[in-house]
């Protein structure tokens, strides 16, 4: 799944490429992918909107559309939204296409069909169900070590589980949490309120080194992530335990651990997170 590593890759790469352009067309080959409004709203809306930003909260991408609309998209386990040429074929696994006046195209694709599109007016968004209850974003100025010790201090629960909820810190999915949880030596099942002020503070650098490593190298790509421009990522190369169940550890030679901590895989070594 496309984590805000990957998220924030698509849309640095888009941004240059869509700002400014109008959508002039559309194209509806999956019209369920459209949660809000229905298909015919939809095309009578975003037709003829400018695209004024591109923005991204936790795992979901915004298009900011003229007439102050928003196009909300989330690409889910298998979504992609690449900018591409007018006269590329659609694929099996094209939803949607907009159009675009300079003759180039904004394609939406999605082998598992998961993702969404939510076209709402902007003074709406934050009503917007999934999107309103986003936890705090983790590059934000307001994610400090004192924000994060005080939330898990009255968090009664595994710390994997909950560095995955989206409602506590927006856009850590199952391999960034893996990874962060690694650089700062803290076991997967670890109780969140019993970790103490330096494990904390760990935890917290962790979390800000990894997202912004993963962005710096454009995401992971294991399956199916590319980014607008259709180019995979790169980290996949640096990471330390996630998918490596068997292999030696990077950090001490102990062979890495994989089990189900809250219904998910977790890959980690039981020597560096005891």
């Amino acid at each position: 799944m496309p984590e805000l590593p990957e998220v924030e890759t698509v849309k640095r790469t888009l941004k240059p490429k869509l700002i400014g352009l109008t959508i002039t067309g559309v194209h509806l080959c999956l019209p369920k992918i459209v949660r809000t409004p229905g298909p015919e709203e939809f095309k009578k809306i975003i037709i003829n909107k400018k695209i004024l930003r591109i923005d991204r909260r936790g795992k979901y991408l915004l298009l900011g559309l003229s007439g102050s609309y928003t196009l909300a998209v989330h690409l889910r386990m298998t979504g992609r939204l690449v900018y591409a040429a007018g006269d590329l074929a659609p694929t099996k696994h094209t939803h949607i296409i907009l159009q675009l006046d300079n003759g180039h195209r904004l394609i939406f694709a999605d082998m598992r069909q998961f993702g969404g599109m939510w076209l709402v007016p902007t003074a709406a968004l934050d009503s917007l169900s999934g999107y309103k209850d986003l936890g705090v974003e983790p590059l934000d100025e307001c994610f400090t070590r004192d924000f994060l010790k005080k939330e898990l201090c009255r968090r009664r629960t595994r710390i994997k589980p909950l560095l995955l909820n989206q409602t506590f810190i927006a856009g850590l999915g199952n391999i960034y949490a893996d990874e962060v949880l690694h650089r700062a030596g803290i076991n997967p099942e670890r109780q969140a309120e019993t970790l103490k002020p330096r494990e904390t503070a760990r935890l917290h650098h962790a979390i800000i080194d990894v997202l912004m490593e993963a962005i710096d190298n454009r995401g992971t790509t294991v399956r199916d992530y590319i980014d607008g421009n259709g180019l995979a990522g790169t980290y996949q190369q640096l990471l330390r335990v996630y998918q490596r169940e068997g292999k030696p550890c990077l950090h001490c030679g102990q062979v890495i651990t994989r089990k189900k901590v809250g219904g998910r895989s977790s890959y980690y070594c039981s020597a560096c997170q005891k």
